[in-house]
């Protein structure tokens, strides 16, 4: 695939308004709507107020078209009568991911803080995605952008980022955040710090995000996803608790992630080597992860990840990454045990991203290999289930133990 042809495109400004926004027509902002302060010592040459500027952006970015991503359903055998599964399609956004949400919340985040000027560039650590979307950002409001991305990120999201006018910096996975600090300070600019940001930057009270577009379309038992920040399941859960909806929040972790030990044993200094999947699972528990919003938790197996990747690909006319194979793998174990117990009831997982963003990776048997991930054995698993409902893990694979206490692994 050429970098054409992963080219994200550009709001049109005067076009479409945000669903449910009130039209308006443009303000015109001046110098004199706000107050000069002078130079003595109330204007801090280290904290500039460019009230203006802010107002701009901030006006620039609110009135980017904004539409609900699809939610499809997955048709599941006539052996699970009673449950439902429902996709929720990310890559509509212009960036093509769910992160394109935490990017325009991060971004307003910032704003709002006096943290981002205009004369020093946007920094931000991540695997792909949310550069990804930082960067349209960074392009559409005349911002330069530098990203820091884990060495072995993915060719593809690499030159989306560049074909979007950022750059691209690459440290070892367990330092991305420290290198991105470092630079920002370097260059008098902001580390956007995702990792801690996101979950207080989600608007998650308000009317427009995944959680209100969610609920209210299907009022969901279960929302399943992977988390790299923690920021979109904490947003969901939020929102649900806000308005008294029932849905329940389970996270799908990778192998060498260290979400799932922390979150079992309530232990925020927990580490691993760090995921193979990315996007999702980090080296150490993230701030923006909270614990307390997380109902279950499953580790899933990198090969199962990849198969249920790849069986997606091939029979539900969508062509996802990695991280969506994981966190279809874990609704597909809630609505096994929910049959299993008798239950009826919707679950909820995302496409997060675009599958043609790893062709050269999770798509490629020889790269797969070449890491020791065999994902033949799952792909029977993750079929039958869809075609008979039966759940049949590869004779190969071990089930973990099952706690006394009511934090299991599914």
């Amino acid at each position: 695939m050429s970098v054409q042809e992963l080219e994200v495109l550009p709001y049109e400004a005067e076009t479409t308004v945000r669903a449910g926004a009130p039209a308006e027509e443009p303000r015109t902002i001046s110098l004199t709507d706000f107050p000069v302060l002078g130079t003595d010592d109330l204007d801090n040459p280290h904290y500039r107020d460019e009230r203006v500027w802010v107002t701009a952006q901030i006006d620039k970015i609110r009135r980017m078209p904004q539409s609900p991503a699809p939610l499809t359903e997955v048709a599941l055998p006539r052996q699970l009568a009673g449950l439902k599964l429902y996709i929720k399609d990310e890559t509509r956004h212009p960036s093509q991911s769910h992160k394109h949400r935490l990017a325009e919340a991060l971004f307003l985040n910032a704003f709002a803080n006096g943290w981002l000027r205009s004369d020093g560039p946007v920094v931000e650590a991540s695997s792909g995605s949310t550069a990804i979307s930082e960067a349209w950002f960074c392009r559409e409001l005349g911002l330069r952008f530098i990203a820091v991305v884990p060495k072995g990120t993915a060719e593809k999201k690499k030159q989306a980022i560049t074909a979007l006018g950022g750059e691209v910096h690459e440290a070892p996975g367990a330092k991305i955040s420290d290198e991105a600090r470092a630079i920002a300070q370097k260059h008098n600019g902001h580390f956007m710090d995702q990792f801690t940001y996101a979950e207080r930057a989600y608007d998650w009270r308000g009317g427009h995000g995944i959680g209100p577009e969610v609920i209210e379309a299907v009022d969901p038992d279960w929302f399943v996803m992977g988390a790299g920040t923690g920021g979109t399941v904490t947003s969901v859960a939020r929102y649900a608790r806000y308005t008294h909806h029932k849905v329940r929040i389970c996270v799908t972790d990778p192998e060498n992630s260290a979400f799932f030990p922390g979150w079992r044993d309530n232990d925020r200094t927990a580490t691993a080597t760090g995921s193979r999947i990315e996007g999702i699972g980090r080296p150490a528990v993230e701030p923006s992860f909270l614990f307390p919003l997380v109902n279950r938790m499953i580790q899933v197996p990198d090969p199962a990840s990849i198969a249920t990747m790849r069986v997606a690909a091939k029979r539900l006319g969508i062509r996802p990454g990695a991280s969506t194979g994981t966190g279809l793998y874990g609704a597909l174990k809630i609505l096994h045990g929910m049959h299993q117990r008798g239950e009826t009831g919707t679950v909820v997982t995302m496409l997060c991203d675009p599958g043609d963003r790893y062709a050269d990776t999770y798509y490629n048997d020889e790269w797969l290999a070449g890491r020791g991930i065999d994902h033949k054995p799952w792909l029977s698993t993750i079929e039958q289930f869809l075609d008979t409902g039966a759940w049949n893990p590869p004779a190969t694979w071990t089930a973990p133990p099952v706690p006394a206490t009511t934090l299991w692994n599914m």
